[in-house]
């Protein structure tokens, strides 16, 4: 360093640490907790190294960078005992402000899951609650799809990610990244360049739980990557809540556990802000949906009996024309016809049926 270059950032040791060959979250933390990141760096940081130039890198990607302790650093980890000791971002970091529900669940899940995860997501929004999940495929892509859907005025969103910034993964949700980004806050511990390795999920998941409220677990088969951010939700005393699904069903598998193990239920928005305690408790309290308010079953006989024995479980056509006694032919024409009226949608030789919006009034 010249004689005329200004000191870097405690911001930029620590990032170069966090770079370093098998310099897991933890080891890190540990180090940062003897040392300061500059004094850390110069124990075990790799000389050939330009600090400067790699943080430089930082800036011209828009992520910003903060070190455990510091006052800039994000109040509601600050206090978590596996805070990661420095943490990355894009975007607002004031979209944490405020109250915070975690969504999550299968990546794998039902058009059902799908659906409820994404109502949630919208009405938890349009209440003033951040919505914090993870931009993996399925149920979390699902819930920040409804946050963007929520329309203005609603709440931003706040996703955690187990890769770099500059990393975007799954690739599908490359626009929604963006998206999420440009409205809220997305957040990573991970540095510049860091691949989307299988450990770095589990140690997501721990931030997710941290910075949560509560915990909403929508669709998760037994042995589910929700597991990990249920457990993290214990040991912190959060809140975690299940969405009941299907007995059959694989993917409900975890949250009916959940919900025999005592969890609470989420069956709409308002069970939510009521263990928010943004609303009311009592018996009195009217549900946001009635089975009057509900859209009237197609005209056609076919097609009611094939929506009736599909439930809200992926059913295959096999299954189908057992369940009703329709032939393979007559099914398959009242499947299709189904899904021209947007009541199903099929795929991989699979059916799920489609929540409908009833009517406006």
């Amino acid at each position: 360093m010249s004689a005329t270059q200004a000191p870097l950032p405690a911001e930029a040791y620590a990032a170069a640490l966090a770079d370093l060959p098998r310099m897991g979250p933890v080891r890190l933390r540990e180090l940062l907790a003897r040392w300061t990141p500059e004094a850390a760096w110069a124990a075990v940081g790799d000389r050939g190294v330009d600090v400067l130039g790699r943080w430089e890198a930082y800036g011209e990607a828009g992520v910003a960078g903060y070190v455990l302790g510091n006052d800039a650093y994000p109040i509601v980890l600050a206090e978590d005992h596996e805070a990661p000791a420095v943490l990355f971002s894009v975007g607002d970091l004031a979209a944490l402000d405020g109250p915070r529900v975690a969504i999550i669940g299968s990546r794998r899940c039902t058009r059902y899951g799908r659906d409820v995860a994404f109502d949630l997501g919208r009405d938890l929004a349009r209440a003033g609650v951040r919505v914090v999940s993870g931009l993996a495929l399925g149920i979390d892509g699902a819930a920040h799809l409804g946050v963007l859907a929520a329309g203005g005025g609603a709440a931003p969103p706040v996703a955690v990610v187990g890769s770099g910034l500059d990393v975007v993964y799954p690739r599908a949700h490359a626009r929604l990244w963006c998206q999420v980004a440009e409205a809220g806050v997305v957040l990573s511990e991970a540095p510049l360049g860091a691949r989307p390795e299988g450990w770095r999920f589990p140690a997501r998941n721990r931030i997710l739980a941290a910075l949560a409220d509560v915990v909403v677990v929508v669709e998760s088969r037994a042995k589910g990557g929700s597991f990990h951010t249920v457990q993290a939700a214990d040991q912190r005393g959060v809140p975690v809540m299940a969405v009941p699904g299907p007995v059959r069903s694989p993917f409900s598998c975890y949250t009916n556990e959940l919900l025999v193990s005592g969890s609470a239920p989420a069956r709409d928005v308002d069970d939510v802000l009521v263990a928010l305690e943004l609303l009311g408790r009592g018996p009195a309290r009217p549900r946001r949906s009635h089975s009057s308010d509900l859209p009237v079953a197609p005209d056609d006989p076919h097609q009611a009996a094939l929506l009736e024995a599909m439930g809200w479980q992926p059913a295959s056509l096999d299954q189908l024309v057992v369940r009703t006694g329709l032939s393979p032919g007559q099914a398959s024409v009242a499947l299709a016809r189904l899904e021209m009226g947007g009541w199903v949608v099929g795929q991989a030789g699979w059916w799920e049926q489609v929540r409908k919006e009833a009517p406006a009034k």
